[in-house]
């Protein structure tokens, strides 16, 4: 007797009682799924490993931890904070023909005094956020790094007193001239070596310096402003940990574990330039 291969599809016709399926006399074998070839196999759970394992390196890779990434964006918040606090000196000094004092610990956020002059804190104060409405700033009107924080993070305002406070008192630069005005607030590079720290003649090392004619000095105490600051390059920089006397010289190292001050300031030339534009000089 001839035996038929039946297939699934012709299994199930034939238990439907299809009429016209050909099996009268005939043996029938039921024939199951053909074995899968190489090429339709999967991964085996080791091929599956090795690719688990390629994929949580290259995603660790790539990926900060937490709090790195808020350091991160704390660090872009804090440069952008700075720039626009500069920006926004700018614009005061082409209106009011001087630069704002920075504020005193005592006046919200205000110049001190208020209408400029001979400034209370000239090294050592913070930016007058109040009288330039700039914002983040906290209850008490002092304008904010990207560390947030009441206080502890309040952002530094450094402002020359050469040429007689020239730059602080209304057209004091137009009367005293372009060709005499000479900002004298120092950028260093390093703390390490600077001459009589904690003096109006304080002076980078030799070699050491970034800027020698900053009209302004704008700056952020950095992630550790409540607890840090008293390492060799920061201690320079006013700071509540400092017992350095606040002077003319201020210190922008290369970021490390003991330094974190972000530093940025106004040259002599940017600002003469914006105020010969502005039609304010000479």
């Amino acid at each position: 007797m001839a035996t038929m291969t039946l297939t699934v599809p012709d299994f199930v016709r034939l238990r439907s009682g299809w009429r016209g399926f050909p099996f009268g006399g005939r043996q029938f074998r039921f024939a199951g799924r053909p074995a899968p070839t190489l090429a339709q196999r999967g991964f085996t759970l080791i091929e599956l490993a090795i690719v688990m394992f390629i994929v949580a390196l290259l995603l660790g890779g790539l990926m900060l931890p937490l709090s790195g990434q808020q350091d991160v964006r704390a660090y872009g918040e804090t440069q952008k904070v700075l720039a626009d606090a500069r920006d926004a000196l700018l614009g005061f000094a082409m209106a009011n023909d001087r630069l704002p004092c920075p504020a005193s610990s005592a006046s919200n956020g205000l110049e001190s005094p208020v209408g400029g002059g001979a400034c209370t804190n000239p090294y050592d104060g913070f930016f007058p956020a109040a009288t330039l409405g700039l914002t983040p700033v906290d209850s008490s009107g002092y304008l904010l790094d990207g560390w947030g924080g009441e206080t502890t993070h309040r952002v530094r305002y450094a402002l020359s007193t050469a040429n007689s406070n020239a730059f602080s008192t209304t057209s004091g630069m137009k009367t005293t001239g372009i060709t005499v005005l000479a900002p004298d607030l120092k950028i260093c590079n390093t703390g390490v070596g600077m001459s009589n720290p904690g003096t109006a003649t304080a002076a980078c090392a030799a070699n050491a310096s970034l800027a020698t004619d900053a009209v302004v000095v704008v700056y952020s105490l950095g992630k550790n402003a409540g607890t840090g600051g008293s390492g060799t390059e920061e201690n320079h920089n006013p700071n509540p940990q400092s017992t350095q006397t606040a002077d003319p010289a201020y210190v922008n190292a290369q970021q490390s574990s003991s330094f974190d001050d972000q530093v940025i300031w106004l040259s002599r030339s940017t600002l003469f330039n914006r105020l010969v534009a502005a039609g304010r000089l000479p």
